[in-house]
């Protein structure tokens, strides 16, 4: 399958690795503009960044998506199958949603319905919830309003932020090589 990811940090480093280790073909990864970050304001990559290029892929890193011409027609010409998205960080335009036969698919830190949009994780620990998880979805212009494709569940406990967020990134890897086939 022809694959574009898209996604920027940490969170999103597991299933750009499942998907290169599933043997899928992925064009480009695209992610966030390099940033200055930290006290030594050094300009620094972003963690996807980094995998994909360890990996030897291409990297794509557009400020604006609805605004950048390169951008759209390096996506275009490259046909994808699909897009898989992980914390991208950006809204994706319908153009870019309707681009690829087999759909958009993002990887989403919480059980949809609840706690769409940014910090899923935290909110869900916030909210004194059990139980949270991973829901693989299909992408609509709406923010965490497509289809759901696939979930998978995991205990809070006396979990922390960064052990629930570490366990769900690889939690969303699995789900997304598990379901990746029944998609194609």
């Amino acid at each position: 399958m022809k694959i574009v990811y898209m996604g920027t940090p940490e969170f999103a480093v597991p299933a750009l690795t499942a998907l290169a280790d599933a043997g899928h073909e992925i064009g480009y990864v695209v992610t966030q503009p390099d940033a200055v970050r930290d006290r030594g304001k050094k300009v620094k990559m972003t963690p996807v960044k980094e995998k994909a290029l360890e990996l030897g892929l291409k990297v794509l890193q557009p400020e604006k998506l609805k605004k950048d011409a390169a951008f759209f027609a390096a996506l275009r010409n490259y046909e994808p199958d699909l897009i898989a998205v992980a914390a991208y960080g950006q809204i994706l335009p319908k153009e870019i949603l309707d681009l690829p036969r087999l759909g958009c698919i993002n990887i989403h830190g919480s059980l949809l319905p609840r706690f769409r949009g940014a910090a899923p994780i935290q909110r869900a620990i916030l909210e004194g919830d059990e139980e949270t998880g991973i829901t693989l979805m299909y992408m609509e212009e709406g923010l965490d309003t497509g289809a759901m494709l696939a979930k998978k569940t995991t205990p809070i406990g006396k979990k922390n932020g960064q052990q629930l967020h570490d366990e769900l990134a690889l939690m969303g890897a699995e789900l997304l090589a598990e379901t990746l086939p029944a998609i194609e």
